[in-house]
């Protein structure tokens, strides 16, 4: 018997069947509420990314969908070369947008000062990768005027949780079709809808700096994250109970910060209330309002 791909914790085993039947449904119903027909993602190479493509070619048609891969200079050619693999496999557009230029020129290269001056020569890795998060998005967005199709997200609930995220970078999306799936149930649906298996078992990385992986900078590995999480937000266990379960109580209050501190991430920004009906608080309506004309 073949090693296997991933370990996928007991309790958070899903059938895959309801759950591509949903998402499709959601899916199609995200683009009809706004009146568009199609869609577009930043593909990484990475196993989040790389569902979703193969999600919304399921629900829409590969005809419906645009993957964007956009490497910095020092990004993984692995990963590109998984990327279009994807790609390939799925029959879809695919383009690549190098974001080399756009990082560099805010930031500079090579000991020559870019727009935000001497002292970002220096920025540590993790701010030039917030910054690049940010400007695959802006440039993600751009590409979905021209494509006419909604941005769609490709972060997993696991990450929203405890804030492993860039606001208005990766973050950013018109929806999230995996947004509830925890890591563990990301690489179960994975195989399930035929991601290349090179791409399941590779170690997750944001590919921010050469060598990064999530578990190494996080201290932590995916199936036990993610038993904390399903064991704290899903079903609503105390610490104590946890700690009789068996999981490290230092572990589990370090995994509570994280959710606590992160919680800006996860809202919509407030609106201070002045006028009798204000947008987002007591003016609500859906996505596309009746009576609305579809983009033309």
């Amino acid at each position: 018997m073949s090693e296997a791909m991933y370990e996928l914790p007991d309790e958070l085993a899903i059938d895959t069947g309801v759950a591509r039947t949903a998402i499709a449904a959601f899916i199609r119903g995200q683009l009809a509420q706004a009146g568009f027909g199609k869609a577009v993602l930043g593909l990484s190479g990475g196993i989040d990314s790389a569902l979703v493509a193969y999600l919304v070619a399921e629900a829409l048609g590969a005809d419906k969908l645009l993957c964007v891969m956009m490497p910095y200079r020092t990004s993984s050619p692995a990963s590109q070369g998984d990327a279009e693999t994807v790609i390939a496999d799925l029959g879809c557009a695919g383009e690549r947008i190098e974001i080399s230029a756009m990082v560099d020129g805010y930031f500079g290269h090579d000991g020559v000062p870019g727009e935000a001056g001497p002292e970002a020569l220096e920025a540590t890795p993790l701010r030039r990768g917030n910054f690049m998060a940010r400007m695959r998005m802006a440039a993600l967005y751009d590409r979905s005027v021209t494509w006419r199709g909604l941005v769609v997200g490709t972060g997993n609930k696991t990450e929203s949780l405890i804030g492993y995220t860039t606001l208005f970078g990766d973050a950013a999306c018109a929806f999230n079709p995996i947004g509830d799936l925890y890591k563990s149930q990301v690489r179960q649906l994975s195989e399930a809808i035929g991601v290349p298996e090179a791409i399941i078992r590779k170690a997750p990385s944001a590919d921010l700096w050469p060598g990064q992986t999530d578990e190494s900078e996080a201290g932590f590995t995916y199936p036990v994250l993610d038993r904390i999480l399903f064991w704290r937000v899903d079903k609503r266990r105390s610490v104590d109970d946890m700690v009789a379960m068996g999981f490290d109580r230092t572990l589990v209050e370090r995994v509570d910060r994280m959710i606590a501190g992160s919680e800006f991430k996860r809202q919509v920004p407030p609106i201070a209330k002045l006028g009798p009906r204000t947008a987002g608080v007591d003016y609500l309506y859906p996505r596309r309002r009746p009576g609305s004309a579809a983009p033309s």
